[in-house]
This record gives C-alpha cells, sequence and structure tokens, in this order.
C-alpha cells in the first residue's frame, strides 16, 4: 500500500480523532489542511438516510452558491434562431445545434455543462449515451432545459452547482476554494446544508442526514455537526 506524503500526514494531524467540529471550526481546519501549491477545491461530503434505487428517495438539484464555487465553467448551448443571440448575448461559450452534436458525437467535451432549449431536446436526446453517464445532459430538474437561456447562464457563471445522491446514498459537491475566507465557506456550506434539509424526500425512513464532513481536494476529512 502506498504510503501518505508527509504534507498529507502533517494535515492529519490538525484534526482531533474522535472529535466532530462545528462548521466554523471546520472551515478554519479545512483551509489549513490545504497545503498544495494549487489552490485547493472544498468539497461537502454527505451521507443522506436514502435509498437512491426508489425514484422517490433520490435528491437531485440544483443551487447557486452565495460566493460561488472559484471555477469559471464553460457552458454550451444548444439553441437555434434568436435563442443563438441570446445565449451568446448571455456569455456562453460554445452555441450551436446539429453541428455541435456532430461534434460531441466525434469525441469533443471540452465543455463544462450544457444548456438547450426544449425544442433542442428531440436532437440532444441523440446523445444520451455520451453526455447522461458524464452528468452533462440538460435536465429541466436542474434548470438547464429552458427558454430563458439568460438566466441559465448567469447562474451558472455566477456559481451554480448541482448535486445528487450517488449510488449510496451520498452526496458530493464543491462549496468553494481554499483561497476563500472562511466566512465565505461557511455560508457556502450553510446554504448547501439548508437546501438539503429542505428537499428531505417524504419517503426517507429514520436519521435523514447522517454524517457531514468536509475535505480540501489533497486533504483530510474534517467531520462537522450535524443540526
Amino acid at each position: 500500500m502506498a504510503k501518505a506524503g508527509k504534507k498529507y500526514q502533517d494535515a492529519c494531524k490538525l484534526v482531533e480523532a474522535g472529535k466532530v467540529y462545528t462548521a466554523a471550526e471546520a472551515m478554519e481546519l479545512v483551509k489549513k489542511t490545504a497545503t498544495k501549491k494549487f489552490d485547493e477545491t472544498i468539497e461537502l461530503h454527505v451521507r443522506l438516510g436514502v435509498d437512491p434505487k426508489y425514484a422517490d428517495q433520490q435528491v437531485r438539484g440544483a443551487i447557486v452558491l452565495p460566493h460561488g464555487t472559484g471555477k469559471s465553467k464553460r457552458v454550451l448551448v444548444f439553441a437555434k434562431g434568436e435563442k443563438v443571440k441570446e445565449a451568446e448575448a448571455a456569455g456562453a461559450d460554445f452555441v450551436g445545434s446539429d453541428e455541435i452534436v456532430q461534434k460531441i458525437q466525434g469525441g469533443w467535451l471540452d465543455f463544462d455543462v450544457a444548456v438547450a432549449t426544449p425544442d433542442m431536446m428531440g436532437t440532444v436526446g441523440r446523445l444520451g449515451k455520451v453526455l447522461g453517464p458524464r452528468g452533462l445532459m440538460p435536465n429541466p430538474k436542474l434548470g438547464t432545459v429552458t427558454m430563458d437561456l439568460t438566466k441559465a447562464i448567469s447562474e451558472i457563471k455566477a456559481g451554480k452547482v448541482e448535486y445528487r445522491t450517488d449510488k449510496a446514498g451520498n452526496i458530493h459537491c464543491p462549496i468553494g476554494k481554499a483561497s476563500f475566507d472562511a466566512e465565505k465557506l461557511q455560508q457556502n456550506f450553510q446554504a448547501l446544508i439548508d437546501t438539503l434539509n429542505r428537499v428531505k424526500p417524504a419517503a426517507a425512513k429514520g436519521q435523514y442526514m447522517r454524517s457531514v464532513t468536509v475535505s480540501a481536494t489533497m486533504g483530510p476529512g474534517i467531520p462537522v455537526q450535524v443540526g
């Protein structure tokens, strides 16, 4: 088994074994555990008391974080006619229709989020096997299938993030960068926690939010108090 590096071991020593930190304490500490030369992403990991194999227990949606994620996202828009001009004016990085579909079928995936107008979904549907597994398929529940392209693009550029339970019922989501002030990280953290509580499935039984952890990209997990 590979041995952990010295910086990681030193970061682990900062986390007190068995302690569950308040959100404020955790945000201060997670910044200290981000020891790499690049600006590490601060990630939130939540274990939910749901069984995602049942449709009525899946947790999925999107939220615009108060202070964004610190990362600029490349937005692709599937549109035609006047909607092309709207998308370009709103700041979309790539806009098109059939020619973009062909480009993606050829292997091009140089974008982070895809948005589409409803009339384009018949065309975009041909890319289901390519975009679906990568989480890039436009979805009305996430606000990425819409006629209001200006709003959709502006929200994504402002720091909109998607959250979705994995097969084990866990949520993994970025809440900022190590360069953020601890207060901004805490506000982003709380906004996402509040949203997850608000969208709790009615079918979920027992304790809903079972554990909450934050970590830097290359740092150890820091347990955070629930509630």
